[in-house]
C-alpha cells in the first residue's frame, strides 16, 4: 500500500517561503556532502520513491515492473535517471543565489514531465520527500532541525516551481493545441 501525505501537511508546505541565505548556505553545505555519493543517493531515494509509491513506476516503461529492489538497484536506466534527477537537484542548489536560474531549470523539468511524459506534478511533492527522508537517515548527523528546516523550503521551492511550469505547459497546450489535459 501506498504512504499518502494528510491534506493538511499538502496545503501548508505549497506556499513557498524564501530561503534565507543562512539556509542557502546550509542547503549548500549538506548537499556537498550528499552529491559526493550522488550516484548511491540518487538510486536510494528512487528505489525508496518505487517502493513507497508504486503507481509512480507507471511512468517509467524500462523499470515499471520491477518489483524486486535488488534488481531496481542493478537497472541501468534506474541509475541513468537517478543521476538526472540529482544533476537537476545540484544544479538548483548551486544557483540558489539566482532565482532566475533556478526558475529556468525547474521549468524545463515540469515543462518536460508535463508535457512529454504525462507525469503528475504530485509525484514531485512525494518525491521530494523522499530524498529529505533518506538524507536525514544517512547524513543524520549532518541533517540538523536547522537543515531539515532549510531542505524543507527547499523542497517547497522545488514544488511550487515544478506546479508552476505544468500549469503554463498546461495552458499553453490547451490553447495551442485545444489539447484536453488534465486540469491539477
Amino acid at each position: 500500500m501506498e504512504k499518502v501525505q494528510g491534506e493538511m501537511e499538502i496545503e501548508r508546505w505549497e506556499r513557498s517561503e524564501e530561503i534565507s541565505e543562512a539556509e542557502k548556505k546550509v542547503i549548500q553545505e549538506t548537499w556537498s556532502r550528499v552529491y559526493a555519493n550522488c550516484e548511491d543517493v540518487g538510486v536510494s531515494v528512487l528505489i525508496r520513491f518505487f517502493v513507497n509509491f508504486p503507481s509512480a513506476k507507471q511512468y517509467f516503461s524500462q523499470f515499471k515492473h520491477m518489483d524486486d529492489t535488488l534488481e531496481m538497484e542493478r537497472s541501468l536506466q534506474l541509475r541513468k535517471h537517478a543521476q538526472r534527477v540529482m544533476g537537476a537537484i545540484n544544479t538548483v542548489v548551486e544557483n540558489l543565489n539566482d532565482p532566475e536560474k533556478v526558475s529556468s531549470v525547474l521549468a524545463l523539468v515540469g515543462k518536460a514531465h508535463a508535457l512529454k511524459h504525462k507525469v503528475e506534478p504530485v509525484y514531485f511533492k512525494k518525491l521530494t520527500g523522499v530524498l529529505l527522508e533518506v538524507i536525514s537517515e544517512a547524513y543524520g548527523n549532518d541533517f540538523t532541525p536547522e537543515a531539515h528546516g532549510a531542505w524543507t523550503k527547499m523542497r517547497t521551492l522545488i514544488y511550487t516551481h515544478v506546479t508552476a511550469a505544468y500549469k503554463e505547459g498546461i495552458l499553453f497546450a490547451r490553447g495551442v493545441w485545444g489539447v484536453l489535459l488534465p486540469k491539477w
